[in-house]
């Protein structure tokens, strides 16, 4: 997979290369929400100094083209290694990113392997280093939304099970893992690394030239990024949504950004000729991080089912709101912009009219989400005595 130079990769050139006694570190991504994730982690990691750190790319989302195109964005490099996994069941995902994992650690293995978030990669990969005995540091760790019929629910609690190292984003992951006993010392409070993306990119991003392009009035119109099961897997719910979009944008225009997934079960639902037909829903494919960026920064009111783009409105300071019944979030409902709407159109039109109308301002950032999450992380690692716990307990590893 051919991703282009990158920024990264052209800086570390410049930089010149770890000493041969730096920490190894493999880094796993496999979905877009992880891009924006990895990206400030590998950039801390090359500042150190001390870190050799390779990328394994899953392939989880497989588009070569939006792949690329975040890549190149977010400075990423080009991946180490590229999995090539695609789309398939959970069950089927999450093995063959385990089959094609292992050869890499047996072949070369790394002090760390750190995954991030909460998809089928981030559980396969660490359940194949924690099985070789190699140290896991999970990003994101603790968020819980204590609701079991969420694949990525699953994906968090049993990863956070088999970590050694559990890097938290934000007050309630510190409470959700001391109530499952996690041990203390494999606890760290870092912040939130997606806002590192955020700080880095949102210059660029206002340059954006999206908003020209689609003849949008900035805080005069509605995003809309829908993907999860519930809200568009079942047909009578996506006629409930669409409905309610029908409503909303004959007040305000709605600019969608349509996932894969949901494209596919609004034609499945025959509901793709009527979502087209509808005055003032713009239909987009996917976007780039930074068109994306720009969008939401200057939306009336975001509606989502994502969990990242809770975080990030919170920080723009931008009314959102999560079609869904609960988030593994809680400090974007206590702190933040956001507000938890069910799947009504009566609910949801009257939601997003109450945003536009009773929008807070004055918000404080929520604590260490301050662009600096990646470096607390670098120095974690270095800070960490080298090898597993199980490595260290049978004398492969010194303890510190």
């Amino acid at each position: 997979m051919n991703l282009g130079a990158s920024v990264i990769e052209q800086n570390a050139v410049s930089a010149g290369a770890p000493p041969a006694t730096a920490l190894k570190v493999v880094c796993v991504c496999g979905a877009r929400p992880n891009f924006m994730k990895i990206a400030p982690l590998l950039t801390a990691f090359r500042r150190s100094g001390a870190i050799r750190a390779t990328l394994v790319h899953t392939g989880q989302h497989y588009d070569a083209t939006m792949s690329a195109l975040f890549f190149d964005e977010l400075g990423i490099p080009c991946p180490d290694a590229n999995l090539e996994v695609g789309s398939a069941t959970h069950a089927v995902q999450t093995a063959e990113v385990m089959k094609r994992f292992e050869p890499l650690l047996l072949n070369d293995p790394p002090d760390w392997v750190v995954v991030v978030g909460d998809v089928n990669s981030t559980l396969a990969c660490a359940l194949v280093a924690s099985k070789l005995g190699i140290a896991v540091a999970h990003v994101e760790a603790g968020l819980r939304s204590f609701d079991r019929s969420m694949p990525e629910e699953i994906n968090r609690i049993l990863t956070d099970s088999i970590s050694d190292l559990l890097l938290v984003s934000e007050p309630s992951g510190l409470t959700n893992l001391r109530r499952e006993g996690i041990p203390e010392e494999r606890i760290r409070f870092v912040g939130n690394v997606m806002i590192d993306a955020l700080f880095r990119h949102r210059q660029r991003a206002a340059e954006s030239t999206i908003l020209q392009k689609l003849g949008l009035t900035e805080r005069r119109y509605v995003t809309v990024t829908l993907h999860r099961p519930a809200n568009v897997d079942d047909p009578e719910t996506l006629h409930v949504i669409t409905a309610a979009f029908a409503a909303i944008a004959r007040e305000l225009p709605i600019v969608f950004p349509v996932h894969p997934r949901t494209r596919s079960r609004l034609a499945q639902a025959s509901l793709a000729t009527r979502a087209a037909s509808i005055d003032g829903l713009h239909l987009l494919d996917p976007l780039g991080y930074l068109d994306f960026l720009k969008l939401m920064s200057h939306s009336a009111v975001v509606l989502t089912d994502s969990g990242g783009i809770q975080e990030e409105t919170t920080i723009l300071r931008v009314p959102c709101l999560t079609l869904r019944p609960n988030t593994e979030r809680p400090i974007t409902l206590t702190h933040g912009t956001n507000r938890l709407v069910d799947a009504s159109a009566p609910s949801i039109i009257a939601a997003v009219r109450e945003a536009r109308t009773n929008h807070r301002t004055e918000i404080a950032a929520p604590p260490l989400w301050d662009g600096r999450a990646a470096e607390r992380i670098t120095d974690c690692l270095l800070a960490a005595p080298r090898g597993s716990p199980a490595q260290r307990a049978a004398g492969f590893m010194p303890a510190a």
